[in-house]
């Protein structure tokens, strides 16, 4: 019973430590064959505006100011040779993940070339995120009224650090 129980802590204390986000895919790439992946350069930016105005019937006075600021995040070359679907994810805080998908072993008694699917791969690039470990748990709405979601899990290859700030 207390093993039990232990090993039922131990599960929960490991789920726990996953961590779930929305993502968004800023570059993909699939190919069943050997390629290198290269995370492209990447630029964001936000403008702020503030604009003031006064007045009378006959004179109107206007005055404003525009802040903009941006991320920009070098071409990378990541040395993996990979096959299947890879794609850089763009974090919440700005850091890039790379995930990869090879095809996946499904039993079709079709001989060791024929049983294989392909990784299911997002058409949307706004998606849910679970990390786990060296996991990444992609999963996406795929119906209209938004309760019907496809997954995949991805392996993560790396996580490149926050991109600079551009004024």
């Amino acid at each position: 019973m207390r093993c039990a129980i232990a090993g039922l802590v131990l599960m929960c204390a490991a789920y726990a430590s996953a961590q779930r986000l929305v993502v968004k895919i800023v570059n993909r790439q699939d190919n069943e064959t050997d390629y290198t992946y290269v995370v492209p350069g990447n630029f964001s930016s936000q403008s702020n505006s503030n604009v003031n105005c006064y007045g009378s019937d006959a004179n109107v006075n206007c005055n404003g100011t525009t802040t903009t600021s941006g991320l920009s995040m070098p071409a990378q070359q990541v040395s993996y040779h990979v096959r299947g679907a890879t794609f850089t994810l763009q974090l919440p805080d700005g850091r890039a993940v790379v995930v990869n998908c090879e095809s996946k072993f499904k039993e079709r008694m079709a001989g060791p070339r024929g049983n294989h699917r392909s990784c299911r791969i997002p058409l949307v690039d706004e998606i849910n995120a679970d990390f786990h470990g060296d996991n990444a748990k992609l999963e996406w709405v795929v119906s209209i009224d938004g309760k019907k979601f496809q997954s995949e899990t991805y392996r993560v290859l790396g996580i490149l650090g926050k991109p600079k700030v551009a004024q």
